[in-house]
């Protein structure tokens, strides 16, 4: 992990963020939320989650946080709209059109669909919500990456020539003002765990061992820029949702370096800085793996709490399996990040029915068993 010469408290690093120019948005902090039952299903440490699926916009997650910051740049700037995309489902562009909803901003969603459609796009999940709240959606044959980024600044200079203000949300110059979000989710963690009772055996408040969640980007950087100015000693550990074409692990570092910029924290990170894992994503983004399936089964049926198929389903899967091949402390608890994804699930529909019909969505065998369910 990156060094900074003066390692700060929270209270510092938290000061440093709020001098930035932040929009309210999400409902925080965010509970910090002991799983027993879920730690007894799959045998590991005790397992605590951070509730960011419960951010309150739209249906909550980590880009809520982001977009305090992004919307709240946007207004500075006098822009009217914005231009931004990602996949048909995007957790990120629904999480963004409520916000410009909210802001009063008009909002332009570009979607990649990734094929030719073989008929029309369902509307549901994710893309239901972009309409709702009142997006201009335009799909595309395009993958998530280039071929979208392409056509976001297409449509951006569209509007620019039309006499419109506009704020283009290209990832390569916002990355670092949304990880500015998760270096503050970082610091609500170690506060609630430094006060936390719902351990017996840490009635006095603990510290994590390792904390987890789903990113490739700016959600990751942040957190691994708070780690650094705190002097933390525990990893921060990323399940990728999607492979892309890019080196990522300097990404994300990069991304974290420009982000201590911004708020006067001195790192400067590398690759080797970012603990990354791809192996979860499975044959392609947004494609259901059997961990995944597992994991949003038995985190389900255990505490009530849903993950999606697509991001943080992966990452907990990421997750079980550290804990089953033995990467963690079993006595030290670990926090996983819930980014949310919730709303995705509906568009999932087909294939999770499927999984249920076959037993597919199923507690595992050699683990405690759940009752009821399919």
């Amino acid at each position: 992990m990156a060094q900074v010469e003066t390692t700060l408290t929270t209270d510092e690093l938290r000061e440093r963020v709020d001098r930035l120019p932040r929009l309210p948005l999400g409902h925080l902090p965010t509970p910090l939320e002991y799983l027993p039952r879920f730690t007894q299903a799959i045998g590991g440490p005790p397992v605590y989650i951070k509730r960011d699926d419960c951010t309150g916009l739209a249906f909550g997650g980590n880009k809520t946080r982001h977009n305090e910051f992004l919307i709240a740049d946007a207004l500075e700037k006098g822009a009217e709209l914005v231009v931004w995309g990602a996949g048909v489902q995007s957790n990120n562009c629904r999480q963004t059109a409520a916000a410009c909803a909210k802001a009063g901003l008009d909002i332009h969603l570009v979607l990649g669909r990734g094929k030719p459609a073989d008929g029309p796009d369902l509307v549901q999940g994710n893309l239901l919500l972009d309409h709702l709240v009142g997006a201009h959606v335009e799909i595309i044959d395009g993958q998530v990456g280039p071929e979208v980024d392409a056509r976001i600044a297409e449509v951006a200079d569209e509007y620019r020539q039309a006499g419109r203000n506009v704020y283009e949300w290209d990832r390569y110059t916002v990355k670092s003002l949304a990880a500015v979000s998760y270096v503050l989710c970082l610091v609500e963690i170690i506060e609630q765990a430094r006060e936390d009772g719902q351990l017996e055996t840490r009635a006095g408040g603990w510290t994590p061992q390792a904390v987890y969640g789903c990113s490739a980007g700016s959600t990751g950087a942040g957190m691994v820029l708070a780690a650094a100015a705190l002097g933390a000693q525990y990893p921060v550990r990323h399940v990728a949702p999607i492979v892309w074409p890019w080196d990522t692990r300097a990404d994300m570092a990069k991304i974290a370096t420009e982000a201590g910029e911004r708020i006067g924290v001195d790192a400067s990170f590398v690759g080797d800085d970012i603990e990354l894992f791809e192996e979860f994503v499975g044959p392609d983004y947004g494609v259901v793996t059997p961990g995944c399936l597992e994991a949003m089964a038995v985190l389900a049926r255990t505490e009530g709490i849903l993950v999606d198929p697509s991001y943080s389903g992966k990452a907990l899967a990421g997750l079980i399996d550290h804990i089953r091949s033995g990467r963690l402390d079993p006595e030290e608890p670990v926090v996983f990040v819930h980014t949310g994804g919730t709303p995705a699930l509906f568009a999932y529909n087909e294939v999770l029915s499927e999984q249920i019909a076959a037993r597919s969505l199923a507690m595992p065998a050699d683990q405690p068993q759940v009752t009821g369910g399919c």
